[in-house]
């Protein structure tokens, strides 16, 4: 299984100029012939579709080169490049030499320095996608701008930004969604944690629904309390976004297919110590991540106070 790259440029505010100069004036005699409407999407159209064609070809798959490529319609050209990337590297978590940043580093190290339940930098991109991107169709699942993912990373990481809100306003609504993805993306430990990784996937595979119910909320008190309160803090939004859904296009699996990989993944050691796994890690195992949250999601809403209160039942319980 790979990833494919989004080419260098992202070509959207050009198709929209472009589309834009498509429409001359009725008045202009000598105009030059107009371009049909809607060229720009109709080309970015295409150059997706070369990109997923690309994705399903053996040869390029394997070769670690960039690919240049041009396309071209009514005589605009459009070159861009891309390249593939093996899921084990494009997924695989290393963590921070610095730790006074907040990506890549421990979330209760981030959460005890800021003096807070929750990172400023999730509360800030679930704040922002709330405010304007929450009716944004595909929100999550269309990818930001890579460099503008990485500039607002390297602020959050610096803390250099004096007024955050004002930033965030006029930055993309995908990048704001893409840096949160990229915050659980390299936290060194999946957030819902390397120790109870193999308890979840065995969790949501049990057939009775009361030990399933009984073992999902059991294993949900013990996490960590900063993975906890995190974790409940995403499940709210991400309802809210699904609320939507009518017009952002989001269901909850939607969602959970985004996040679950994300948000529950083996660590190395364990992948090293378990073959068996690795053999269908991309089919089994991300099946059962999508569901874990899928789970979560669909059941009510619970508080950390509610579950805090009922530890010991479910410690005794199990």
């Amino acid at each position: 299984m790979t990833d494919a790259l989004v080419p260098e440029r992202d070509l959207d505010p050009v198709c929209e100029r472009l589309d834009q100069c498509s429409v001359g004036s009725p008045m202009e005699e000598h105009a030059p012939p107009r371009r049909p409407p809607n060229t720009g999407a109709k080309l970015w159209g295409r150059v997706r579709s070369k990109i997923l064609r690309q994705k399903l070809d053996p040869q390029t798959v394997q070769s670690k080169n960039w690919q240049m490529d041009v396309i071209e319609m009514n005589g605009i050209k459009v070159e861009f490049s891309m390249k593939f990337t093996g899921r084990d590297l494009s997924l695989k978590r290393t963590p921070s030499k610095k730790q006074s940043g907040v990506f890549g580093v421990k979330i209760s190290v981030v959460t005890k320095r800021e003096c807070s339940k929750v990172p400023f930098v999730i509360r800030q991109c679930i704040e922002e996608v709330e405010k304007r991107g929450i009716e944004e169709v595909g929100i999550y699942r269309i990818s930001g701008v890579a460099t503008d993912i990485q500039t607002l990373k390297a602020v959050f990481n610096t803390n250099s930004g004096k007024d955050f809100s004002a930033m965030l306003s006029n930055m993309d609504i995908n990048a704001i969604a893409g840096t949160l993805k990229l915050y659980f993306r390299e936290l060194p430990e999946a957030l819902l944690t390397d120790r109870l990784y193999l308890d979840f996937l065995e969790g949501i595979a049990l057939s009775d629904p009361a030990a399933k119910e009984s073992c999902m909320m059991h294993l949900l008190c013990s996490l960590p309390d900063p993975n906890l309160v995190t974790f409940l803090t995403l499940l709210e939004h991400l309802r809210r976004v699904s609320e939507n859904e009518p017009v952002n296009k989001m269901s909850l699996l939607n969602l959970a297919t985004i996040f679950g990989p994300t948000l529950l993944r083996p660590s190395e050691e364990s992948s090293r110590g378990h073959i068996a796994l690795l053999a269908d890690i991309w089919s089994h195992d991300v099946m059962a991540q999508v569901q874990v949250l899928l789970f979560y999601l669909q059941r009510p809403p619970v508080s950390f106070s509610e579950l805090k209160r009922d530890t010991i039942y479910f410690s005794s319980d199990v």
